[in-house]
């Protein structure tokens, strides 16, 4: 693991003559002893750092479907890291995004390969529930919360106008890059088992059974705290802007006609 993980020391010449952090990182897969490693105690670690340099403005990125009582140890570990963050005395902002989807992005990129060869999608947990956010609207609110005092002590809530099923998602990745395939949906046994395998298998796995555990919150927003539009910001449907990125034009042509269908200059 990254030393300025580890160390605070570290961390803190990382941040010699900032004013702001912001803080991104986070993992989707690993042991319980990894999610607290990255999702708890750099959190710690960064408010020692930042106490120890007098930087007081932090903007965290954590996720919509936190709490004490999450069902996965990612949910939980980035709870806690919350509130460590909220525990010291920062002038912090709390972003807590839905799926975020972009050009590069590990999920919607991912069923279009899959699509591409298999001829079928086994699928678990179709009917898990998303709010996907276009990363340059997440990127929009970051830049803005930095800008915008009253921020401080708020935690938004960045999620995008449509909510979506995971099924959804496949079968979109699949139209939209051209390669369309049938769903066969797993029962929660053969779910569970499909992503053991997975976890087992060289490299970073495509599912694992923590990421199964986390479906099972929906990861839409509540409606009970500030979101995109306090801050300005319309979201982009996911319509708008996954097509352009998943089909099979190229370049920069490609992404400045994404920007104009998402009301980007």
């Amino acid at each position: 693991m990254c030393a300025w993980l580890t160390s605070t020391t570290t961390l803190r010449s990382a941040l010699v003559g900032c004013d702001a952090v912001i803080n991104l990182v986070a993992i989707l897969h690993g042991s319980s002893e990894a999610f607290k490693q990255v999702h708890v105690r750099l959190p710690q670690r960064l408010a020692a750092a930042c106490a120890a340099l007098g930087i007081r403005r932090v903007l965290h990125v954590s996720a919509l479907g936190v709490g004490d009582n999450a069902p996965s140890d990612y949910l939980r570990s980035k709870t806690a890291g919350e509130a460590a963050l909220r525990a010291a005395a920062l002038d912090l902002t709390v972003l807590r995004p839905s799926l975020i989807f972009g050009a590069q992005d590990q999920l919607l990129n991912l069923f279009a390969r899959l699509q591409a060869f298999a001829p079928l999608m086994p699928l678990a947990h179709g009917d898990a529930r998303f709010q996907p956010v276009w990363v340059e609207d997440v990127a929009e609110a970051i830049v803005r919360c930095l800008d915008t005092p009253g921020t401080v002590d708020q935690t938004l809530e960045c999620a995008g106008p449509e909510v979506v099923t995971l099924a959804d998602l496949v079968r979109l990745a699949g139209s939209w890059s051209g390669h369309p395939r049938p769903i066969l949906p797993l029962p929660a046994a053969l779910g569970y088992l499909q992503a053991l395998v997975m976890e087992c298998l060289p490299g970073r796995p495509l599912m694992s059974r923590d990421n199964l555990a986390s479906m099972g919150t929906p990861n839409v927003a509540t409606g009970a705290l500030p979101g995109l539009g306090s801050l300005g910001i319309t979201p982009a449907a996911l319509g708008q802007i996954a097509p352009g990125y998943l089909g099979r034009s190229d370049g920069r042509t490609k992404l400045d006609a994404m920007r104009t269908t998402a009301r980007r200059d």
